[in-house]
């Protein structure tokens, strides 16, 4: 571990409560400040389970833990308050008490809007809030962005995503991944997204982890992949001609249907 060290695990193992069964089994990480990383595996691989262990809301038995060279399960231990580490998943939208009667401002202003307010405001237009909505009237897809916008509000060290991009439209999904960039460009924060979309995704992550039955299979740098011909090109006919051409897109999808067709066909 170094200074530059945000997250250490060593032999890191999570045993669902009450059982023998393993959710994380001898997971190994070394993950510097100002990376992002990329969690893909099939369902019940174990991408939430280490999500929400790194995130404190799982405790560990066996291994070890470091954030920021510190063990966040030692009380004894000073230091970790100083960072800021978000966790979101998908559980906050579907929350009913969220469904209520609620001003989206209001909301967001209880989290620290009228503190951070040029964030605030970046994050409202990017996102594409109105500030006059209701959040019993707002689809999924708002009240996702609602949460994003709150929970990216204060600016974090270490970002937890948990498929909360899935409710999205490309062109919001697009600028998101853009902006999160960037925060790992211009402040040196880490993001690890766990997801099953993987378009925009093909050159936008700096590792690539593939985990099954809790295990890590294989870390991938994005030097590793590989991909031919020029990217996102599109040719367009004329007015009596329709036709449209695309050129070969960068996308990690027949990589990781790959893989979860391997992972699929070994566990069945």
């Amino acid at each position: 571990m170094t200074e530059e060290t945000v997250i250490f695990t060593e032999d890191l193992k999570y045993q669902y409560p009450e059982t023998t069964r393993l959710g994380l089994n001898n997971i190994n990480l070394n993950i510097p400040k100002g990376s992002k990383w990329l969690l893909v595996g099939p369902n019940g691989a174990g991408k939430s389970t280490l999500l929400k262990v790194l995130a404190g809301k799982k405790l560990i038995k066996s291994g070890k833990l470091r954030l920021f060279n510190i063990d966040p399960f030692d009380l004894r231990v000073k230091g970790l308050e100083q960072k800021t580490i978000v966790y979101l998943g998908t559980e906050w939208a579907n929350n009913e008490i969220i469904k209520r009667d609620i001003g989206v401002e209001e909301l967001i202003n209880s989290v620290g809007g009228n503190y951070y307010i040029d964030r605030r405001n970046k994050l409202i237009e990017l996102l594409e809030i109105n500030k006059k909505w209701r959040m019993c009237r707002c689809s999924d897809g708002q009240r996702r962005r609602v949460q994003l916008c709150m929970g990216l509000l204060k600016p974090f060290d270490l970002l937890l995503l948990d498929e909360v991009t899935i409710d999205l439209d490309v062109l919001i999904r697009d600028k998101l991944l853009k902006f999160l960039s960037n925060e790992t460009l211009e402040r040196g924060a880490v993001v690890i997204y766990a997801t099953h979309i993987f378009d925009g995704l093909g050159d936008w992550s700096d590792k690539i982890l593939h985990i099954v039955n809790g295990s890590v299979v294989k870390t991938y740098n994005r030097e590793e992949i590989k991909y031919e011909g020029e990217p996102g090109v599109v040719q367009r006919g004329d007015n009596e001609n329709n036709e449209v051409k695309i050129g070969p897109i960068h996308s990690l999808h027949p990589l990781a249907l790959q893989w979860l067709q391997t992972d699929h066909d070994e566990i069945m």
